[in-house]
C-alpha cells in the first residue's frame, strides 16, 4: 500500500463556532489619532448575532489543519480524467507573484499596463500557433465559459447572416457542459449517438437548414481520436453549420495536430488544464478561445491589439457580443500559462503530448486484463474502463472509495455516460512510471480483493480521516447551516 500506514498525528477540528469563546478578538488595533466619525446609522447593519470570537492563533490553527486534510497535485497523483490535473510547476507561482503583474491594478490606464498588455498579446499569439486559430480572446473565466462565448459568437454569426438556426448537434461522447452552453445560448439540443467515434454519416443524417452548428469533443471522452473528423466538418459546413470543438482535451493533440487546420470554426483552451495553471478548488480558471476570421468580429471585448510599437485594449467591435468577464479575464491565470508555454517551447509542448499519451495507454495496457474495457480503439490521453467485470455485487463506487485507503484520489467516475459503471483515468505527462505502477498495482489488488473479500471494498474507505458518507442522505437532506 502506499501513503496510508504512517498517517502520523490526525485532529478532530472543530467548528469555529464551537471555537469560539465571547470577548476574543484576533485584532489590536492602535488608538485613532483623528477624530472618530461614525457613518449615518442607515447605513450601519446591525450587530452579527453568533458570528464567531476568535483569536489570530485560533483562526490559522484552524484552517492550517484544514489544509493538511486537502489532496491535490503537490500531494500525489490525481488521476481524473477528462480533467487533465498535471503538476503545476513552481515557476508559475514566481512570475504570477511578480509586483508588475500582481500588483497592478485592473483599472490602470493601458499606458501603464504595457508589460501586461504585451503579456496578453504574445499568449494570443503562442495559443493561435498551438491551435492553428488567427483570432484569440482570453477573457473567459473558465471552459464552459470559453463554450458559451463560442456558442454566443455562433449566433452572432447566423443573425448576422439574416439566418435564424434553432438547433445544435451534440455527440454522446462529448463533454457534458456542451448541451448546457447551447441551451443557454438559445438552441435545441440535439443528441447523436455513436458507437465510440462520431460517424460522418450519422451527422449528415442529422444535419438540417436549421441547424447552426455542432459541438464536439476532440479527442472525445472515451479518450479517443474522431476519425472521420475532416469529413464531418465538411458536412457541417455544406449545411451552413459552424463546428465548435471543446479543447479540455487538447493535451492530446498539443504540438502534433491543430484544430483550425482540420476544419474546427471554434474552440476554447483550458489554461488550468493543458497549460499547468491551478485547476479545482473552486480558484480561478482561463478558458481563452480560437475562432476562425470569419468569427473574428464577434469576439468579446475588449481585445488586446498591437499599435504603433504598443499595446492597447480595443473595445471598437460594433458587431462583439460583448463582455463576458470583468476586465480582462483572470489575469494571474494567464501569466501561469505564458510562463509555461515559455519555459517549455514548442519541442517541449511536444513532448509534453507524448508523454500523455504514452502514460494513459502504459495505464491501459496494465489494467485491459484486469478491468473491461469497453472500446477497443487505441486510446490518446486517458483510457476508460467499465465495471462490468468486477464480482460479487462490486461497483466502480466501491473501487473508488478503496483506493482512498490506498492512499491514491480515485479518478473519475460514472463519466462519460456511454459506459456503465465508468472508471476514467487520465494520468497526464507528469507521472513517472514508478508513480503509474503504484497507483496500478492498487487497482489490481483491488480487483483481487472484489473476488475474495468484497466486503471490504463495500466498507472502504475504513483508514480515511473520514468514512464512507451517506450520500443520499446528504443529497436530499443536506445540512447547510451549523446550528448550536
Amino acid at each position: 500500500m502506499s501513503g496510508t500506514e504512517g498517517r502520523g498525528l490526525v485532529l478532530e477540528e472543530k467548528l469555529l463556532f464551537e471555537s469560539s469563546v465571547p470577548g476574543r478578538v484576533g485584532y489590536s488595533l492602535a488608538d485613532l489619532d483623528v477624530p472618530n466619525v461614525l457613518p449615518d446609522e442607515s447605513l450601519i447593519r446591525s450587530e452579527l448575532t453568533g458570528f464567531p470570537e476568535l483569536s489570530e492563533v485560533d483562526v490559522i490553527r484552524h484552517y492550517t489543519r484544514l489544509s493538511t486534510w486537502n489532496y491535490g497535485v503537490d500531494s500525489g497523483f490525481y488521476p481524473l480524467g477528462s480533467c487533465t490535473m498535471k503538476y503545476n510547476p513552481k515557476i508559475n507561482e514566481k512570475t504570477a507573484r511578480m509586483p508588475g503583474f500582481a500588483e497592478l491594478h485592473p483599472h490602470s490606464p493601458d499606458s501603464l499596463s504595457q508589460g501586461a498588455l504585451e503579456l496578453m498579446y504574445e499568449l494570443q499569439i503562442a495559443l493561435g500557433e498551438v491551435s492553428g486559430f488567427p483570432a484569440i480572446t482570453l477573457q473567459p473565466a473558465a471552459g464552459a465559459q470559453g463554450e458559451f462565448a463560442g456558442m454566443l459568437m455562433i449566433r452572432a454569426y447566423h443573425e448576422s447572416r439574416g439566418e435564424k438556426r434553432s438547433k445544435v448537434l451534440i455527440p454522446d461522447t462529448a463533454h457534458g457542459t456542451n448541451p448546457a452552453s447551447a441551451a443557454l445560448c438559445g438552441y435545441d439540443v440535439v443528441p447523436i449517438a455513436s458507437d465510440g467515434l462520431l460517424s460522418a454519416s450519422a451527422v449528415a443524417e442529422a444535419m438540417s437548414d436549421d441547424v447552426a452548428g455542432l459541438m464536439i469533443t476532440n479527442p472525445n471522452t472515451l479518450g479517443l481520436y474522431e476519425q472521420e473528423i475532416i469529413e464531418i466538418c465538411r458536412i457541417v459546413h455544406a449545411g451552413g453549420g459552424l463546428v465548435y470543438c471543446d479543447g479540455a482535451n487538447l493535451n492530446a493533440l498539443m504540438g502534433i495536430s491543430r484544430p483550425g487546420d482540420i476544419g474546427i470554426d471554434v474552440m476554447h483552451f483550458n489554461l488550468h488544464k493543458t497549460f499547468s495553471t491551478p485547476h479545482g478548488g473552486g480558484g480561478p480558471g482561463a478558458g481563452p478561445v480560437g475562432v476562425v476570421e470569419a468569427l473574428e468580429p464577434f469576439m468579446p471585448i475588449p481585445r488586446v491589439v498591437k499599435v504603433d510599437g504598443g499595446y492597447r485594449l480595443d473595445c471598437d467591435r460594433p458587431q462583439s457580443i460583448g463582455r463576458v468577464k470583468a476586465f480582462a479575464g483572470h489575469f494571474g491565470i494567464l501569466v501561469r500559462a505564458y510562463t509555461y508555454i515559455l519555459a517549455m517551447g514548442g519541442e517541449g509542448l511536444k513532448r509534453a503530448t507524448e508523454l500523455a499519451v504514452l502514460n494513459a495507454n502504459y495505464v491501459r495496457a496494465r489494467l485491459e486484463g484486469v478491468f473491461d474495457l469497453p472500446y477497443k480503439q487505441r486510446s490518446l490521453h486517458e483510457v476508460v474502463f467499465s465495471e462490468n467485470n468486477l464480482p460479487n455485487d462490486c461497483h466502480t463506487l466501491d473501487v473508488a472509495k478503496r483506493l482512498i485507503d490506498y492512499g491514491f484520489h480515485p479518478p473519475t467516475i460514472y463519466f462519460p455516460l456511454v459506459i456503465k459503471g465508468a472508471l476514467m483515468i487520465e494520468p497526464t505527462e507528469t507521472e513517472s512510471k514508478q508513480a503509474l505502477d503504484e497507483f496500478c498495482d492498487a487497482l489490481m489488488a483491488i480487483a483481487k480483493e472484489a473476488q475474495d473479500n468484497p466486503e471490504l471494498l463495500k466498507q472502504a474507505p475504513v483508514r480515511a480521516k473520514m468514512r464512507r458518507l451517506d450520500e443520499t442522505a446528504a443529497a436530499r437532506k443536506p445540512v447547510l447551516r451549523w446550528e448550536a
